[in-house]
Parts: C-alpha cells; structure tokens; sequence
C-alpha cells in the first residue's frame, strides 16, 4: 500500500515541477528551469522504476501513476498562479474624459502607465498600458474598477523586457 503513496505523491511533485519548468524557461527563467529539470527527471527515474517493475503483476501501480499525473497538472497550474512568474501588460480602456484622472491615480498608487487616445464606436477613448508584475494585476484590475466602473480591461502576458518606469530588469 507504501507504493501505491509513493508513487502517487511523488508524481504529483514531479509534474507540478515540470510545470512550472515550462513556465520558467518560457517566461526566460533559463537557470532556474534547468535546476528544476535536474530535480524533475531525477524524480521521475525513481518514480517510472518503481511503476514499470511488477507492472503486469500489480496494475494499481499504473492506475496511482496516471491520478499522480492529473492531479500534479492541476496542483502544478494552481501553484504557477498564486506564485505569479512574469509580467504583464493590463490595457484599460475608458471615455477620454476619465482616463487622465485615472492614469493619476494610478500613479499615486505606485503604478506607471502610458495613455494613447484611440476611437470607439462613439465616443473618443483613453487607452492605460500598466505594465507589471503578474501578482499585482489583480490589485491593478481592483483599482482601475474602482476608479471607472465602466472600463474595459484585457490582461495580456509579456516576455521580459527592459526599461520603463518603475520595473527594471
């Protein structure tokens, strides 16, 4: 019964691992993916050993293996979100007359933005670029709603990038 644990837990470790891995190198994190792989695969050595000896004599080994995998895609994308990796872009878009006093707003809370005039169906339009860290776009979306309950707001995720205010890399 160990065994079947074993395998279970550990799949879910290693495919939560490999998750974010993938998330890492495609969000330009090369080294800290790569320490992550060694771990990964030498995990799954351990793991694919011990499913693939006995197998035919003992299928729940297979059957903990495939619960391990779902399970560690789902914990793994879950664990991705709340640890944030990367940056985002938030586009906001409101009727011009609000969107100064928005983008001052946004400033006093310690965000930069971009303003770019664009045309709506009717009306003339203010469109914000916030660019920042993935774990402040929520607190972004709360503010700019906040402020202008009517805007329209589209989350868009970035590779890294250089220069700009408030963000350096």
């Amino acid at each position: 019964m160990l065994i079947y644990f074993l395998i279970f837990f550990g799949k879910i470790i290693e495919v939560s691992l490999m998750t974010l891995r993938v998330v890492l190198i495609t969000k330009g994190e090369r080294k800290l993916g790569a320490v992550i792989a060694f771990f990964e695969i030498c995990l799954w050595m351990l793991i694919v050993s011990n499913v693939i000896d006995g197998l035919m004599d003992d299928p729940f080994k297979a059957i903990a293996y495939a619960l391990g995998f779902s399970l560690g895609n789902y914990l793994g994308s879950w664990l991705e979100n709340q640890i944030g990796i990367g940056t985002s872009q938030v586009q906001i878009i409101v009727r011009a007359e609000h969107g100064y006093d928005l983008s001052q707003y946004l400033y006093k809370q310690g965000y930069a933005c971009t303003v770019v005039e664009g045309q709506g169906k009717t009306f003339t339009r203010n469109i914000l670029y916030v660019i920042a860290p993935r774990k402040k776009v929520q607190s972004i979306i709360k503010l700019a709603k906040q402020h202008q309950k009517n805007a329209v707001i589209s989350v868009h995720d970035t590779k890294p990038f250089y220069g700009g205010y408030g963000i350096r890399k």
